[in-house]
């Protein structure tokens, strides 16, 4: 009896500790499917990149303008009186002096017929007593009072055809007619406009700031956005002297030669592009390269591969590039695009070239 209590006893103990070394086995399994091995990963990031070069720089601006002739008319009367005849078109060239409105020569506003008839009776009087001058009947007094009469008398009828006859006081295109046959004339309303094309204004208006950067003889680009395509250089020729009490700004006007064509015509919109500074061999990258933090400017430098931001000190623009003043030098590559995945340290992979 005791040896089979014994030999129970030495199984159950056998038994008990396999199933303690299987449980033990279980649990370190378990764990080490809780704590996997550590892997290291290194993230990179793909960018595009440009180094540091020197370069001039122009800064321009545009400004929006209006253009005339170089030399331009605005055709008014004289005297309310009715249009009879318009002898013009808009878009034909004419010479000094063509007549193109005639106003009623009856109107109560004319002078035309009274001074026409006190010429022709002056001229006869005139032409009379030069024969009998020439014949000796009159003294050389009588004579000069006479001519002097009629010159009188034909300068009043010149001045009264003038006004009913309205004449071109320079040669050019007409560019623009206002009335119509059978309206009133008035001398507060420009009836027409003539100009000379051939060469052009270009009037614009700048800021106070901006006005030292102006100077005569400047060079600008003179285009209009219907057709950007067709740009005439021209320059300044006129700064204003004192501002606009309205809106505070200085006129500026341009010269420049018309296209063979005479595509640019007095009235239209224009763009007037200007060089206001220049500064050569100037540290410049892409402006789309500065990034900004805590109010201060800065790039993300390129060094063996991996990415430092660089704080840098900034100067004039055109728009397209930045002058670095400090905190980079010529060569230095500096991140261009996907700066915002960047952190100092990240490796990257330069897309560009």
């Amino acid at each position: 009896m005791k040896k089979f209590f014994k030999n129970h006893f030495t199984a159950l103990t056998v038994t008990s500790s396999l199933v303690l070394v299987s449980m033990l086995n279980a649990c370190g399994e378990k764990a080490q499917e809780s704590n996997p091995p550590k892997t290291e990963y290194t993230d990179t990031v793909s960018v595009e990149a440009e180094v540091v070069k020197l370069s001039e720089l122009n800064i321009s601006r545009s400004f929006s303008g209006t253009l005339e002739g170089e030399e331009q008319a605005n055709i008014v009367s004289k005297i309310p009186e009715r249009i009879v005849g318009i002898k013009v078109s808009v878009g034909e060239h004419i010479q000094a002096g063509t007549v193109m409105f005639e106003l009623d020569k009856g109107g109560a506003s004319s002078q035309f017929y009274q001074s026409q008839a006190v010429f022709l009776n002056a001229q006869k009087d005139y032409e009379r007593m030069k024969n009998l001058f020439n014949e000796g009947a009159v003294s050389r007094q009588a004579l000069d009072q006479t001519q002097t009469g009629f010159e009188v008398a034909k300068a009043n009828f010149d001045a009264a055809k003038n006004t009913v006859e309205i004449t071109s006081p320079i040669s050019g295109v007409v560019t623009a007619i206002n009335v119509n046959i059978g309206e009133i004339a008035n001398p507060a309303i420009v009836m027409a406009t003539v100009a000379n094309i051939s060469r052009m204004k270009a009037k614009f208006n700048v800021g106070e700031s901006e006005v030292p950067s102006f100077y005569t003889g400047q060079q600008v680009q003179i285009y209009s956005e219907m057709n950007p395509d067709v740009i005439q250089s021209g320059k300044i020729f006129q700064l204003s002297k004192s501002a606009n009490v309205q809106s505070r700004t200085f006129e500026m006007q341009a010269i420049f030669s018309n296209t063979n064509d005479r595509w640019f015509k007095p009235g239209m919109f224009c763009r007037v592009n200007v060089n206001l500074k220049t500064k050569k061999d100037a540290r410049v990258i892409p402006l789309a390269a500065v990034v900004k933090s805590n109010n201060t400017n800065g790039v993300y430098l390129i060094n063996d591969n991996k990415s430092y931001y660089k704080t840098i000190t900034t100067g004039i623009t055109d728009g397209k590039l930045i002058e670095v003043v400090s905190g980079l030098n010529v060569g230095d590559k500096i991140v261009t695009l996907g700066m915002n995945n960047l952190k100092d340290g990240t490796v990257v992979v330069i897309s560009n070239n």
